[in-house]
């Protein structure tokens, strides 16, 4: 069938908007009408870098309604309106653990540009498009997705505002929740006041953390983070940020989270923790992490977090209550876009306009 979508090109092309071929699902998918998807960091980066070797249809956020079922899919049947998330086997040692996001295919399934078998779904003009990020592809009008990573959701929400929970909002939240476990009176520093960071700050609002610092350099997104559950805020442009949180918190932060994926910055949200703090880092790059033993040896840790330690199946549902209550306005977070102004979107991401801008179709 034909769809429309958005293709990057080639590393660091602006997207084009065009008619694409997409097959039928196969006998382990399903095909989805996306209606909106979220642009995240990770869409920009990797159009950037490129790894592929054709042009790609990226997007990792979608939200849509099944049309079509494969013969062996159980869970899901037309009609179901769902959340796509990231990709995994199901059968490997960390999927059987319940830990998902760090799958045995995780690479290939999310950023190898096609099916485990190497094929893909989409074409353009009878050519080979890549596709299949993160399992999904969603800045298409359609998109083959399988049904573990094909979230069923009710339908007392709209799904334009549901998108950006299949990856950037699960991992901060996740982070908080699942992966550092902030227990209630904790103190907690996020670096970083985007989509992933602000989430994270909701998210340790929900936990009961007494002490909620957010940091960063841009004061329309701390004024945003202190509306949404900071209890401070620091301009890292402005102040000596670890000497801030020590001040703070008595002597330094139980935790920390880096959203940035910029060295310097790791180095201070390892610095400003207390004896036997924890830092989660989410983003990263390929510069290397230099960080003073003194500062490990005090009991500190540092550990990696991807996609926020979630089970998709149950952390979306979470979220959405929690926002159904009140206790998660994520929808503060984001501006819409047609998806025809895709590379005016992505312009206000990378210029820090939009927190989380969503594409309609």
């Amino acid at each position: 069938m034909r769809t429309t979508a958005a293709i990057a090109p080639a590393k660091g092309q602006p997207f084009v908007v065009e008619p694409i071929e997409i097959e039928e699902p196969r006998a382990d998918e399903v095909l989805v009408r996306i209606v909106a998807a979220g642009m995240c960091h990770t869409d920009l980066g990797f159009r950037d870098m490129f790894p592929w070797d054709r042009p790609i249809v990226l997007g990792h956020e979608g939200a849509g309604i099944v049309e079509r079922v494969g013969a062996n899919v159980t869970a899901l049947v037309p009609g179901d309106r769902v959340v796509l998330t990231f990709d995994s086997c199901g059968r490997c040692r960390r999927c059987a653990r319940g830990k998902p996001s760090y799958c045995d295919q995780f690479r290939p399934r999310n950023f190898g540009g096609a099916r485990a078998d190497r094929s893909s779904a989409l074409k353009r003009d009878g050519g080979p498009l890549a596709g299949h990020f993160f399992g999904q592809s969603s800045f298409s009008g359609h998109a083959i997705a399988t049904e573990r990573n094909a979230i069923k959701v009710a339908d007392d929400l709209p799904l334009e505002r549901l998108g950006p929970l299949g990856c950037g909002i699960i991992t901060g939240a996740g982070a908080v929740l699942n992966s550092l476990g902030v227990p209630t009176g904790a103190s907690i520093a996020v670096f970083g006041a985007g989509a992933v960071g602000i989430s994270g700050v909701m998210a340790a609002r929900v936990a009961g953390a007494t002490t909620i610092i957010a940091v960063d350099v841009k004061p329309a997104r701390l004024a945003l983070a202190m509306e949404l559950g900071a209890t401070h805020i620091v301009n890292a442009a402005q102040e000596d940020v670890v000497k801030r949180i020590r001040a703070l918190t008595l002597g330094g932060a139980d935790f920390s989270i880096d959203t940035t994926g910029v060295p310097d910055v790791l180095r201070q949200a390892v610095v400003a923790l207390a004896t036997l703090g924890v830092c989660g880092v989410i983003a990263g790059s390929e510069a290397p992490m230099t960080l003073p033993w003194r500062d490990v040896l005090y009991g500190r840790t540092v550990r990696g977090i991807l996609e926020g330690d979630a089970i998709p199946s149950e952390f979306i549902p979470l979220l959405i209550e929690l926002h159904r209550q009140g206790r998660f306005p994520f929808d503060r977070l984001v501006r819409y876009y047609p998806l025809a102004e895709i590379n005016q979107a992505a312009q206000d991401s990378l210029n820090g306009e939009t927190v989380k801008p969503i594409l309609t179709f």
